[in-house]
């Protein structure tokens, strides 16, 4: 497969997956990978989860998908988060719990790597926040491209020797030599000021990596989360992407 849409985050936002889907589906993307969190803050997980086993994309789990699981223990949360934790649990069935379970914290496709959160110690959802974050990181990177999501911020690093350089997330052609860690940033929760979804397409034929920004019907996500017991801030964060 030759040009893949990789995207991370969906956070159980139908309308902004399907509109990534399609707009993909557009640019002759004939391969998806999701890197987590299909669930968590949104109106729409079993949907969301639907689509996703229908879809046949590579997946792997999120920190949102393992804090839905039953045994999950959810005192430390505070109660917002908990009260979005125990409806989102509430809206899945036992195989749809089941299936975000089994999926892996890493996987590799080809020579690149995909992660939620970071590549070492995948399970504790370490941030990648700066370029220091990101030279720890790719300190450890052993393949040319990693990509990740959990702070629902595109962003590209390159490293060409020790330390990594942050280059704007937009098109990037790949150099030899050098290593990349690329946030695709989010589909159901951007949270860099732009309501827009994020992906990103790679094409292996080209060697590079293409930004891109969808409008979807945020309106009727937010009106929907309003009719649920979800936390009213949950739609007010989707309309400021923050």
């Amino acid at each position: 497969m030759s040009r893949i849409a990789i995207f991370s985050d969906i956070h159980s936002n139908l309308p902004a997956l399907e509109k990534v889907v399609e707009d993909a589906t557009a640019q002759n993307v004939n391969s998806f990978a999701c890197l987590g969190d299909i669930v968590g803050y949104g109106p729409n997980p079993s949907e969301c989860v639907s689509y996703m086993q229908e879809l046949k994309c590579v997946c792997i789990k999120g920190n949102h998908d393992e804090y839905i699981q039953d045994s999950f223990d959810l005192a430390h949360f505070n109660d917002q988060a908990r009260e979005a934790l125990e409806w989102t649990r509430n809206s899945l069935s036992i195989g749809q719990k089941s299936w975000l379970a089994s999926l892996p914290y890493t996987k590799r496709i080809g020579r690149n790597m995909l992660v939620h959160a970071s590549i070492d110690s995948p399970e504790q959802w370490n941030y990648v926040r700066n370029s220091f974050d990101a030279s720890m990181m790719m300190q450890k990177q052993n393949t040319p491209l990693c990509f990740y999501g959990h702070t629902h911020i595109p962003v590209i690093y390159e490293m060409h020797g020790s330390s990594a350089k942050k280059i704007k997330p937009t098109q990037l052609n790949i150099k030899k030599g050098s290593k990349y860690l690329i946030n695709t940033g989010s589909v159901g929760q951007p949270r860099d000021g732009d309501t827009r979804a994020s992906y990103v397409i790679f094409d292996k034929i080209q060697n590079s990596i293409e930004f891109r920004r969808v409008e979807y019907d945020m309106q009727k996500v937010v009106n929907e989360i309003t009719a649920t017991s979800l936390p009213d801030t949950l739609a007010e964060r989707l309309q400021e992407a923050s």
